[in-house]
């Protein structure tokens, strides 16, 4: 199985259904849930088997640190129904961290000069006067030298207000896609698991692939998607993009399943879409700040129930599914 790196949101799935599985505790009907969740897609067959390739190699392990996330996982299948993933689901992914590094939760998210929770958004004001708001479970290291300002977002969303107009150091945001150079403005840039997309909200930035030579301007109103190899179709900025420094999700005509996806950035646990109605299209503005609220947003407008297992564990699903338990 290849030991390529698995999405954020899959490497949590897999998590939780290894802690679901193991605690013994598991109905028919969510291993028949779990078969088809492992039959969706090759990289959800992936993540299981690399966190079986990480409970042999925890196996061999030995030392404090060992006897710690065993009593942890222990301790997780007793409270799973009652606690969710809570401290424990933090020690295995401590565990995931120390004994497979940026195979699934990057290091350099824990080792970056600033870093948000899950549902927490920070502003920060840099040495030359910039001013960088963080988004949700987002990360990044400062370097600043004689030559240039650059910020490397190592994970997440930030918007950059940039500072002195009169500094000649070029100021520069790198990920791992590219660089983004600011030509005195106001952008958002955004991690995704396709490459990292840049939205200009005031002036220009250019962007550069980071193994390639092509370079374009991007004007406010605009925004790319940037790969290592080649900068995507400039189009026009979506509708609310920055509406989450406000504490909002504002989407036209987008698909429940990018919805979830979005709002699941703010929440701790596992949320997911049962797959028949994935594909409806909304349009609307949800909180951020209170996804609970959000998701209960959705049934007026759709034909979905919110699925609780526990708080921890949300689906939604269509709404003649049976069993459902309100949030």
């Amino acid at each position: 199985m290849s030991t390529r790196p698995v999405s954020s949101h899959v490497l949590d799935a897999a998590i939780a259904w290894q802690l679901c599985l193991d605690c013994g505790q598991g109905s028919e009907a969510e291993r028949e849930e779990f078969a088809k969740w492992y039959a969706a897609s090759e990289e959800h067959a992936r993540a299981w088997s690399q966190l079986g390739m990480l409970d042999q190699r925890f196996v061999r392990t030995t030392g404090p640190a060992r006897s710690a996330l065993l009593r942890s996982r222990e301790g997780f299948g007793r409270q799973m129904r009652k606690v969710g993933r809570g401290v424990a689901g933090f020690a295995l992914a401590l565990g995931l961290t120390l004994f497979l590094g940026d195979r699934f939760l990057p290091m350099n998210y824990w080792l970056a000069d600033q870093r948000t929770a899950t549902g927490e958004q920070r502003t920060i004001r840099l040495s030359d006067n910039t001013l960088i708001r963080l988004n949700t479970h987002s990360a990044l290291d400062v370097k600043f030298d004689a030559k240039q300002r650059r910020v490397i977002l190592q994970e997440g969303e930030i918007f950059v207000e940039t500072g002195s107009h009169e500094d000649p150091r070029p100021f520069i945001v790198e990920t791992d896609e590219g660089q983004m150079r600011a030509l005195g403005t106001k952008f958002l840039v955004k991690r995704r698991d396709d490459g990292t997309l840049v939205s200009v909200l005031q002036s220009a930035v250019a962007a550069h692939p980071q193994a390639s030579d092509n370079e374009m301007i991007l004007r406010e109103g605009q925004q790319m998607l940037i790969q290592r190899h080649s900068l995507g179709p400039m189009i026009a900025i979506a509708p609310g993009a920055d509406a989450w420094m406000r504490g909002m999700l504002v989407v036209d005509n987008a698909a429940l399943k990018d919805v979830i996806a979005e709002i699941g950035r703010y929440r701790a646990g596992f949320l997911s879409v049962a797959p028949e109605v994935a594909d409806l299209r909304i349009t609307g503005s949800f909180p951020l700040n209170d996804t609970d609220l959000a998701l209960k947003a959705l049934m007026p407008t759709l034909p979905v129930a919110i699925e609780a297992r526990t708080h921890w564990w949300v689906t939604v699903v269509a709404n003649d599914a049976k069993q459902t338990r309100k949030l």
